[in-house]
C-alpha cells in the first residue's frame, strides 16, 4: 500500500450468546438441527404472541461490558429494525438502537509494530438473529431455514481506530478470547457463532475527514477478515487514483476468487425506520445486579498474561500465546503444578510439540491426547536425566499415539538414557580410535569437530547417552 494513504477500519462483531434458549422465546438454540425444527411462533412473529426477554442474555451482555471497562446502561430499550428479507419472517428484527445495554469501553491490542494500542468500543447491543437463506441444492429457488431466527446476539461495535488489516485481526482475536473466557459464547466461527462486518475506508495521509466507507459483510474467519480488508484497501486506492469515487455500499468477500464484490447500496439508520418495540418494556438494571455479575468475572486474558510473567517468570510472548484460550492457560498451569520442571520448559513444550500435535490432528486443547499430568511426567524424565530432550520427542509421539505414560513408553521401548560414566567412556574410546584424522584436526585447533564426535557417540548409543556427559568425557579424553 502507498504511504500516501491512511486506512481507517471499524468492526462490528456479532457474537452468538451461549444460552440454551432464544432471546425472546423458549425455542432451542442447539446447532445442527433439521431445518425449521427450532423456530416457534414467537420467533416467526405470529399474531397474538409476545416476546419475553431471556434474563441470561442480560447477564452475559453485562459480563462483556464489565470485561472491557464499558459503561452498563441502567436503562436500555429494544427497538424494531424494519427491513424485508426472505429469512426475516416478521419483517423486522428486534435490536437496540439509541439506548444499548453496553456503552463506551476499550480494549488494548498490539499494533503491527508490537506496540500497545487502545481501540475504543462504541457500544455493544443485544439483538435477535435472522434466519438463513440456503441456495445449494435448489435448482431455481432458495430454501429458508428459520432455526437461527431469534438466536441471541451481542453486536460489539468498535470505534474506527484500526489502521491496518493486522490491527483489525488483533482486535477481533482479543474479543474472541474475551467472550470465550467469560463463557458467554463458544466463539465457533465455522458454525456462525462469531462473525464480523468490517467498515473500511481510505483517506490521504494527514487528512482529518474520513473517506467514503464500504461494509464487508459476514466475515467468519480471521484469515478471511485480513484478506478481505487488504483486497478492499487496494481496490479503493486504485479506484481513487484512477479518478473514480468510492461508493458507500455493502460488499461480500469471495474467498475462492479472493475479491470483494458489490452486494447492495449501504443503508443508513433512517432506512430501517427504527422505533421502540411496543411489546417489550425497557430493561432496567439495578446496581446490585451489576455488582453480582462483576463478582462472577473470571481472571481475564490480560491479567492472566501478566500473572504468568510475574509468577512463573516466562517470556512475555509465550504468556501471550498461553493465555489466548482459557482452556490452554488451565492446561499449562496444571502441567506446571503436576511436575518438577521449570515453568519455561513447560511453556516451550505446550507451545511447541503439544500445539503442533493439536494443529496436525485438528484438535482443541480440551481434546489433547496427552493430559497435563502426563506431559509433566514426561518433562520430569528429562530433568532427572532418565531420557534426553531428543528422546523425549519420540516418547511424546508414542504417548500421543496411545502407548501409555512416559514411564511406560520408556520401559517398553528401552529408551532409558545411558548415564553410566564407564559405559560412555568405552564408547568414546571406540569413536576416538575409529577417527584418527578428525582427532588430529581437533587437536590442531578445529574445535567445532566436537559436534562430530558427539554425533558419533549418540549414533552408537541410539541417542540414549547423556549429551552433557558425552561432551565432558570427550573433552577430557581429547585433551581439552
Amino acid at each position: 500500500m502507498s504511504a500516501a494513504w491512511e486506512v481507517v477500519i471499524g468492526l462490528e462483531i456479532h457474537t452468538q450468546l451461549a444460552t440454551r434458549s432464544k432471546i425472546f422465546s423458549g425455542a432451542a438454540t442447539a446447532y445442527g438441527a433439521e431445518p425449521n425444527t427450532q423456530a416457534c411462533l414467537v420467533d416467526l412473529g405470529y399474531p397474538g404472541v409476545l416476546p419475553v426477554l431471556n434474563r441470561e442474555v442480560v447477564r452475559m451482555a453485562c459480563k462483556f461490558g464489565l470485561a472491557v471497562n464499558a459503561q452498563i446502561a441502567e436503562r436500555s430499550v429494544f427497538a424494531r429494525k424494519n427491513y424485508f428479507y426472505p429469512d426475516l419472517p416478521k419483517g423486522y428484527q428486534i435490536s437496540q438502537y439509541e439506548l444499548p445495554i453496553v456503552g463506551a469501553g476499550e480494549l488494548m491490542i498490539k499494533d503491527d509494530n508490537g506496540n500497545e494500542k487502545r481501540i475504543g468500543i462504541t457500544r455493544a447491543h443485544l439483538e435477535e438473529d435472522a434466519g438463513k437463506s440456503i441456495h445449494e441444492g435448489f435448482a431455481a429457488s432458495s430454501g429458508i431455514d428459520l432455526n437461527r431466527a431469534g438466536t441471541p446476539l451481542l453486536e460489539i461495535v468498535s470505534e474506527p481506530d484500526m489502521r491496518s488489516a493486522g490491527e483489525a485481526v488483533a482486535y477481533m482475536r482479543k474479543i474472541h478470547s474475551i467472550v470465550r473466557y467469560l463463557g458467554i459464547s463458544d466463539g465457533n466461527m465455522q458454525e456462525g457463532s462469531f462473525r464480523c462486518d468490517a467498515n473500511v475506508s481510505v483517506r490521504p495521509r494527514g487528512q482529518d475527514e474520513l473517506g467514503t466507507r464500504t461494509e464487508l459483510k459476514n466475515l467468519n474467519s480471521f484469515r478471511f477478515v485480513e484478506k478481505a480488508i487488504n483486497y478492499e484497501i487496494e481496490r479503493q486506492i486504485d479506484l481513487i487514483e484512477d479518478g473514480g469515487e468510492v461508493v458507500q455500499e455493502t460488499r461480500l468477500y469471495d474467498s475462492d476468487k479472493d475479491e470483494t464484490r458489490s452486494m447492495r447500496s449501504k443503508e443508513e439508520a433512517n432506512d430501517y425506520r427504527y422505533f421502540p418495540d411496543p411489546d417489550l418494556l425497557p430493561v432496567v438494571i439495578e446496581p446490585a445486579f451489576i455488582e453480582q455479575v462483576r463478582s462472577e468475572l473470571p481472571e481475564l486474558p490480560a491479567a492472566k498474561q501478566q500473572r504468568f510473567v510475574d509468577e512463573y517468570g516466562i517470556r512475555n510472548d509465550d504468556a501471550d500465546i498461553l493465555t489466548v484460550s482459557r482452556a490452554l492457560a488451565d492446561y499449562y498451569e496444571a502441567a506446571v503444578g503436576a511436575g518438577k520442571s521449570g515453568a519455561q520448559v513447560v511453556a516451550n513444550w505446550v507451545i511447541g510439540d503439544l500445539s503442533a500435535a493439536l494443529n496436525r490432528d485438528g484438535l482443541e486443547i480440551d481434546s489433547s491426547k496427552v493430559s497435563a499430568v502426563h506431559l509433566a511426567g514426561l518433562l520430569d524424565r528429562i530433568s532427572d536425566n532418565t531420557i534426553s530432550g531428543k528422546i523425549a520427542k519420540e516418547v511424546f509421539d508414542a504417548m500421543w499415539s496411545g502407548e501409555g505414560t512416559a514411564d511406560e513408553v520408556i520401559a517398553a521401548r528401552g529408551l532409558k538414557q545411558i548415564t553410566d560414566t564407564s559405559a560412555i567412556e568405552a564408547i568414546v574410546d571406540d569413536v576416538i580410535a575409529a577417527n584418527p584424522s578428525q582427532v588430529a584436526e581437533y587437536k590442531a585447533g578445529k574445535d567445532k569437530l566436537i559436534g562430530y564426535f558427539v554425533g558419533q557417540v549418540m549414533q552408537k548409543t541410539g541417542g540414549k547417552a547423556n549429551p552433557g556427559q558425552v561432551n565432558q568425557v570427550l573433552k577430557s579424553k581429547l585433551g581439552q
